[in-house]
């Protein structure tokens, strides 16, 4: 596949936003490792080898293990995952996927009970920015 224009070098004020974006994550009520899995999961079902490739190396950075994340796909079966992060997991996943139902009122309901307002803003800011990123990577084949 060969890669197409380079959005950063072409045009890096395109990515401020972005970076600003990363930079109010950094600094969130959000772990490095919850992040990274809500980077991961939204990668793997966007399909984006290049992000499913950095955020991996992120995530075992941050602490992460080699048998979570090759259980991430089937987190849902699995008991590897706290209920917190299986509610940042079902955020990522509707937020992603959010032509089909979009966050549902369930989700947003028990992540509720679970976090308080910053974090939940926080789980939406990550899922949603990481859908733009796997976006800017997929349709510039980088």
């Amino acid at each position: 596949m060969e890669q197409r224009v380079n959005i950063y070098q072409s045009e890096p004020k395109a990515y401020e936003g972005m970076f600003a974006l990363e930079q109010f994550l950094n600094n969130s009520p959000l772990s490095k490792q919850q992040i990274s899995l809500i980077k991961m999961r939204a990668s793997q079902i966007n399909g984006c080898a290049y992000c499913i490739n950095m955020h991996t190396e992120e995530a075992i950075k941050a602490g992460e293990t080699h048998q979570r994340l090759h259980m991430l796909n089937a987190w849902k079966a699995s008991n590897l995952f706290s209920d917190k992060e299986k509610v940042l997991l079902k955020i990522t996943e509707e937020i992603t996927l959010i032509h089909q139902n979009g966050l549902t009122d369930k989700t947003y309901q028990r992540a509720q009970h679970l976090f308080n307002d910053k974090t939940i803003i926080a789980v939406i800011m990550a899922a949603t920015t990481i859908n733009a990123w796997n976006r800017i990577a997929i349709s510039t084949r980088i």
